[in-house]
This record gives C-alpha cells, structure tokens and sequence, in this order.
C-alpha cells in the first residue's frame, strides 16, 4: 500500500521536472494567457505551490500570509526561489510527520455553500497530491500544445 509520504514525494520529484522543462521556455510564453485555470503556465505553476503552502501552514497551525501575486513573480529565478521555499517547508513537516499525526483531525470549511467538515492530516495532504496531479495535466496539455515534449508522468517510471 502506498503512504501518502510516498504521494507527496512522488510529486516533488515530477513537480521540480517540470520546472526544468518551464525553464528551457522563454519567459513571454510562460505567461501568456492560455485560457487555462489560472490563465498562464506561470500562474497554473505558481497556484499549484500556493496550495502546497496553505495546506502546510494549516496543518502546522502557522498564520496564513499574504502570497504574492502571479504577476509579481517576474523571472524563472523568482519561480525557483519559490519551488525551493515550498519544497524545503514540505520536507520539514515530512521528517516530522508521525502516524499519529496523520490521524489529527481538523475542521475545515469547503464548498461553495462553506460547509463545515471534518478530515484528517492524512485527507489534506492526499489533497495536496490530487490537486497537483490535476494541474499538470494542464501543465501537460499546454506542452504539447507548444510542441514541447513533458516530463514523464508515470509512477516509479511506469
């Protein structure tokens, strides 16, 4: 049985492939409107790191900051710097995590009607995996829309 650990990692690694693939973009491209989720690749990119972070400082009961706009992230190097921050707050919280505390729960409120429910740490970070995977799917489709080949997606290489 795969641990969501497994999941999380699992994403770092395709997450920071893709982002070597970003780079090799010209930047104009990379944020261009592509009529996406969140409009640009840039954007898709940066709004899949935005969710890991909320999720993180919700789980670690850190207060929510302010994030940057999409636009105030002018260069590859202000991605990078940003994947790094995200990566290295992930890792700390993984070389934390217990089993027990994977059965913590917490009330969140979710839906357009704001209903409350109830999950567990284990139910966010499997979250944080899904959402991920739904926004390189984007991030694959916009790809081969410019000709550009993505990384390999598949599970241990599969």
């Amino acid at each position: 049985m795969v641990e969501v650990r497994g999941l999380i990692e699992y994403n770092q690694t395709i997450r920071r492939q893709y982002f070597e693939a970003l780079s090799k973009i010209p930047w104009n491209e990379l944020i261009k409107d592509k009529g996406v989720s969140f409009g640009s690749i840039r954007n898709v990119f940066v709004h899949t790191l935005n969710a890991v972070s909320h999720w993180l400082e919700f789980l670690q009961g850190e207060p929510r900051y302010q994030r940057k706009g999409f636009d105030d992230y002018h260069s590859i190097k202000d991605l990078e710097n940003y994947l790094q921050e995200v990566e290295q707050h992930m890792h700390i919280y993984l070389c934390s995590l217990t089993p027990a505390m994977l059965q913590t729960e917490y009330e969140v409120t979710v839906g357009e009607h704001h209903e409350n429910t109830d999950v567990t740490a284990e139910d966010i970070l499997v979250h944080i995996f899904e959402e991920e995977v739904h926004h390189r799917g984007e991030l694959i489709a916009l790809l081969w829309q410019m000709g550009v080949e993505p990384p390999p997606v598949g599970w241990k290489q599969l």
